[in-house]
């Protein structure tokens, strides 16, 4: 993939917005929309089952996250649409003029108001990109799921 198209689904902290819960055209949102209208109108089979598969008794909860899946309006982080609480990467990459993170002088940085677990992650996807390139980055990672914990972010 061009790094220009590449662009369009990797945020400035390395984060696939393609991958992302909210994004709009999301894969996420994609499958859920085809889970929603696979399940059709299974209420009334769950409340059944779970009389027998007590499971089942949590469809509604289960139900009412895949509406909220499904409902994904976010344009991806470069459109100013994060959904990261108080994110500092948005506000820093455009003052500072750059495309990524690890592109900035002042990499890594204490403003991206990240947990320590994504800022964890933030830095490994940086230094990656910044060994192998964008374009090697996001054919390494492209089909990774976005949500992982622990020493599996790369090969």
């Amino acid at each position: 993939m061009r790094y220009r198209d590449i662009l369009k689904v990797l945020a400035p902290c390395g984060l696939n917005c393609y991958k992302c819960f909210a994004y709009k055209d999301g894969e996420i949102r994609k499958v859920s929309l085809k889970l929603k209208e696979l399940m059709g109108s299974f209420d009334k089979y769950a409340e059944r089952f779970s009389k027998f598969l007590p499971v089942f008794e949590n469809y509604p909860a289960f139900k009412e996250l895949l509406i909220y899946l499904t409902e994904g309006d976010c344009k991806g982080c470069r459109e100013g649409t994060c959904k990261y609480p108080d994110c500092g990467v948005i506000e820093y990459y455009k003052k500072k003029g750059i495309d990524f993170c690890f592109q900035c002088d002042e990499f890594p940085c204490n403003k991206t108001n990240f947990d320590p677990d994504l800022k964890r992650r933030w830095i490994k996807m940086n230094k990656r990109m910044q060994e192998v390139g964008v374009e090697a980055y996001f054919a390494e990672t492209r089909n990774r799921p976005r949500y992982i914990h622990g020493e599996r972010d790369f090969p």
